[in-house]
């Protein structure tokens, strides 16, 4: 395959360029919502990776090309996450790019003879070598409609595509872009299945009731999710079997726990064992009858007072 016989020195093709069309193609690359729909997936300057590769091969067939890219845009480079059949940088300069006509365009560029076309034929890549004659271009649009970069093919002679390769082209960039949302959707994923997994540890520490953030919040596990309840809007707890459920705020939360392992969690001086059954907030009991205490409330409750814990109940509380 040709290849620069010397540098490739840069130039500014927006000097050869009516000043009107200049000023809307530096829009199209600084306008922020297409940037913004870029950084969005984290890909620009990113290690190659197999399934964008396979795309640049497939586009090499297609189009019956030597030279194909996969490309991001933002507002200063061309990032190339692949290429087949030309060696080349990790990016390059915008003023040096073809692709940047392309947020211009609303559909496919396709130049036979890239020293006919004035976009063109004072690039570097056209006039030095390696003599690019042949372009052909198709941009990724997002869903949004953003278009973050492109999927090209170049040759050194001129050269035309058929209706059929330029669909194929086509139908090649909208699978770039499904792979950028599955590259997203795989990053995100990631980064989920890592923070589940330090809670889970967290967990494994300290039980399966939820962990503590200090002893001011617990985090509950509930139907596969984490909810941050406030120990100070918690009134009682009740064990039933493995189970604990926490009544707060009106709402009653069901965790996989023990009373014990709750406590060591809960502010010590704001609650207080009462029964094997049952933790009250101390600051919620309203009157002791008997066997059993008032909790106030949203709903006013009876809790029995066990035999073991009534001593220990009243020296907490400021009797006389």
């Amino acid at each position: 395959m040709p290849q620069p016989t010397q540098p490739i020195t840069s130039s500014n093709p927006f000097q050869q360029l009516p000043a009107a069309y200049t000023a809307q193609l530096l829009r199209a690359i600084s306008d922020q919502g297409r940037l913004t729909a870029l950084r969005a997936y984290s890909v620009l300057d990113t290690d190659p990776e197999e399934a964008f590769d396979n795309l640049a091969r497939l586009a090499a067939y297609v189009c019956q090309a030597p030279v194909t890219l996969v490309t991001l845009l933002d507002e200063q480079q061309q990032f190339f996450k692949a290429t087949h059949g030309y060696e080349l940088p990790g990016s390059l300069p915008m003023e040096m790019t073809f692709c940047q006509h392309l947020l211009l365009a609303s559909d496919l560029i396709e130049v036979e003879d890239t020293t006919t076309d004035a976009r063109f034929r004072d690039n570097p890549f056209v006039a030095e070598q390696p003599h690019v004659r042949f372009y052909a271009s198709a941009p990724l649009v997002t869903a949004e409609g953003h278009t973050i970069g492109s999927i090209c093919a170049f040759d050194f002679k001129p050269h035309r595509l058929s209706e059929a390769q330029r669909d194929g082209l086509r139908a090649l960039a909208h699978e770039a872009v499904l792979n950028l949302e599955l590259r997203r959707a795989k990053v995100q994923l990631e980064q989920e299945q890592k923070q589940l997994e330090e809670l889970l540890h967290q967990i494994n520490e300290g039980g399966e009731a939820g962990i503590s953030g200090g002893d001011q919040e617990l985090f509950l596990k509930q139907d596969g999710r984490f909810v941050r309840v406030n120990t100070a809007d918690v009134v009682y707890l009740e064990a039933l079997g493995d189970y604990v459920h926490i009544h707060a705020n009106s709402q009653r939360y069901t965790v996989y726990a023990t009373l014990k392992s709750l406590l060591a969690r809960l502010p010590a001086r704001e609650f207080v064992q009462v029964h094997r059954k049952y933790i009250v907030r101390q600051s919620c009991i309203h009157t002791i009858a008997g066997d059993f205490l008032s909790l106030a409330g949203p709903q006013p409750v009876k809790v029995p007072i066990g035999p073991s814990h009534r001593i220990a109940l009243l020296s907490r509380l400021n009797t006389i």
